[in-house]
C-alpha cells in the first residue's frame, strides 16, 4: 500500500524594512513583522505571509508559536475549513490559509482564482494612503502620488489638526477620490467637528472613528459621510454583531484569518446591505495577492502596503494608472517558487 506522502512545514519570521516612518493615531510604526508559512507536498509549494493585528497583540513571534504548535497536524495534512477549526482569526491562521490555497492550486495545476470559481481578476482601482503629518507634508505626499485617483488619508484624532490636513489635501488634489481612517481616534465631541468638513471637501469614507468596543457611539451619527469598521469587525463573528454600526466593512486577512474567511464575509455583508472594502496590514506582494482576490468582490480597494517598504518580493504586483494589477505569477500558480 502506498503512503501518503506528508506535507512539510516551512516556518520563519521576517522584518520588512518601511521605507519611512508611518504614523496613524497612536502609533509611528518603522518596520512590519511578517510571518512567512511554506507547504510542501510532492514537489508543490505554498506560500503565505501575514503581519496579525497589532492592536490585539497578534504579533508574529505569537503567530509563529501557534503555527509550531500545530507542525504535526498541518504535516499530516488538513483542509481549509479544518483549519478554521483549529486556529482563531488572524495572522496565523491567514499565513497557513493562504498557503493552503497556493498548494491546493499547485497540485491541482490551476490557479487559485480558477479554484475559487471566479473569473480571471481584473486590474482594481486602490486608494493610495497618506500618513499623518503636518497639512503640508501631506499635501505634498499626495501631489507626489501622481497617478493616483483615490487618496486615504491618516488622521489623528486632533481635530483642529485633522481638519487642516484635509483641507490641505483637498487643495492640492481637488480632483481625487478621498477617504479617511481616524484609527479609533475620534470620541462623540471630537467627531461632531470633523463631519460638517467631510462633507464640505467631499469624503467619501470615514473610516473607523470611534475606539473598538465603544460602536455605540455611532448611534444617532449623521451618514452624509458612509463610515467604515475597521478595527471594530475582525471576523465573521463579529460581523453578525457589529455591522449594524457600520454602512462598509473593510475585511484585511490578518484581522479574519486569511481567504476563505474572506471570502465569507463579503458574501454575508453583501446579505446585510453593507458595502465591502478589502484592506492590508502593511506587507509584501505576497501578502496582497490573495487580497487581491477578495478585491475583485469589493466596492473599495486599499492594496498599497508594498509602496511603504524599502524592497518587495519578486514577481511582484503592479500599480499604474491609479489601478492594482497581480499577475499570476505573483502567487496562487502550479509554479510557484519558495522566495
Amino acid at each position: 500500500m502506498t503512503k501518503t506522502a506528508r506535507v512539510q512545514l516551512g516556518l520563519r519570521n521576517e522584518d520588512l524594512r518601511l521605507s519611512a516612518p508611518f504614523r496613524i493615531s497612536g502609533h509611528v510604526f518603522e518596520v512590519s513583522p511578517v510571518t512567512l508559512v511554506t507547504l510542501q507536498k510532492n514537489g508543490r509549494v505554498g506560500r503565505g505571509e501575514a503581519a496579525g493585528v497589532y492592536y490585539t497583540r497578534d504579533t508574529p513571534a505569537l503567530m509563529l508559536l501557534m503555527i509550531e504548535k500545530l507542525r504535526d497536524v498541518l504535516e499530516r495534512g488538513i483542509g481549509r475549513q479544518e483549519l478554521r477549526t483549529l486556529l482563531p482569526s488572524g495572522g496565523a491562521r491567514n499565513a497557513v490559509d493562504c498557503a493552503l490555497w497556493e498548494l491546493e492550486a499547485a497540485i491541482a495545476g490551476v490557479p487559485a482564482w480558477e479554484l475559487a470559481k471566479m473569473e480571471r481578476p481584473k486590474p482594481l482601482l486602490t486608494t493610495f494612503t497618506v500618513g499623518a503629518d503636518d497639512p503640508g507634508v501631506m499635501a505634498e505626499r499626495a501631489r507626489a502620488y501622481t497617478h493616483a485617483r483615490a487618496i486615504k488619508l491618516k488622521l489623528t484624532g486632533e481635530a483642529d489638526l485633522d481638519i487642516a490636513r484635509l483641507r490641505a489635501v483637498r487643495a492640492a488634489r481637488p480632483e481625487v477620490w478621498i477617504g479617511v481612517d481616524a484609527n479609533q481616534g475620534y470620541v462623540p465631541d471630537t467627531l461632531s467637528q470633523l463631519l460638517p468638513v467631510l462633507v464640505d471637501e467631499g469624503v467619501s469614507l470615514l473610516e473607523q472613528p470611534c475606539r473598538r468596543g465603544f460602536e455605540a457611539e455611532l448611534d444617532g451619527v449623521d451618514r452624509a459621510v458612509p463610515i467604515a469598521a475597521d478595527e471594530s469587525i475582525l471576523d465573521l463573528d463579529e460581523l453578525e454583531e457589529r455591522a449594524h454600526w457600520f454602512d462598509v466593512v473593510n475585511i484585511k486577512l490578518d484581522k479574519c484569518g486569511g481567504l476563505t474567511e474572506g471570502l465569507m464575509m463579503a458574501r454575508r455583508a453583501r446579505e446585510l446591505g453593507k458595502r465591502v472594502m478589502v484592506g492590508n496590514m502593511v506587507g509584501t506582494s505576497l501578502a496582497m495577492a490573495p487580497a487581491f482576490l477578495l478585491g475583485q468582490f469589493c466596492d473599495i480597494v486599499d492594496l498599497d502596503g508594498p509602496l511603504f517598504l524599502d524592497h518587495d518580493r519578486k514577481p511582484g504586483v503592479v500599480y499604474a494608472d491609479g489601478h492594482v494589477d497581480c499577475p499570476d505569477s505573483v502567487w496562487g500558480t502550479p509554479d510557484a517558487v519558495i522566495a
